[in-house]
């Protein structure tokens, strides 16, 4: 079965899969912000094949999330940094972390992210950087932007009905 490439996509998320949407992928990028670098060290963290590590590093180094740099000359030896495309990477997995803390963890959490300040549990959350609101469902919606091919703009503006009719439903009538 081969795979389907969102590379040409128009939708953001699409493309963003394309990188970072194999679950390998994702675990690893969590290591290097854990401070791995290496290769045994991703290897021994997830117990993941060599070949298939291998493929996933070469297919985060090219999607430009991690450079691989060189430490040793003799044996060569590399390393896996994060750039900055993989550094902006990281609001997506403390998300990622937090729901899954809180729909998941029956246990308890296993990873928390802490305010090193005050020592409090921090409650992540999106927000707009215009106006330091949370984003929600009721205030923000999407829309088409002006990179939107036809078939991104037609499943935005059924999405746009749905929510018309959604709120036209629960408006009560003025009679």
């Amino acid at each position: 079965m081969q795979r389907t490439s969102f590379s040409d996509a128009r939708c953001p998320i699409a493309r963003s899969l394309e990188r970072v949407g194999e679950w390998w992928s994702i675990l690893l990028l969590r290591d290097a912000f854990l401070g791995m670098t290496r290769f045994d060290e991703f290897q021994t963290s997830l117990g993941i094949a060599p070949n298939m590590l291998t493929r996933r590093l070469r297919a985060l180094t090219e999607a430009g999330l991690l450079e691989r740099r060189r430490y040793n000359d003799k044996p060569p030896r590399y390393e896996y940094v994060l750039t900055p495309r993989g550094r902006d990477f990281r609001p997506v997995l403390v998300a990622l972390m937090a729901w899954g803390n809180r729909h998941f963890a029956t246990e308890g959490p296993a990873m928390q992210l802490i305010d090193e300040v005050t020592g409090v549990v921090a409650q992540p959350v999106v927000v707009d950087a215009n106006t330091g609101v949370p984003i929600d469902r009721e205030r923000h919606v999407l829309h088409p932007g002006p990179g939107a091919d036809a078939r991104t703009r037609a499943r935005v503006e059924k999405f746009l009905e749905r929510r018309a009719q959604e709120r036209d439903a629960s408006t009560p009538s003025s009679h």
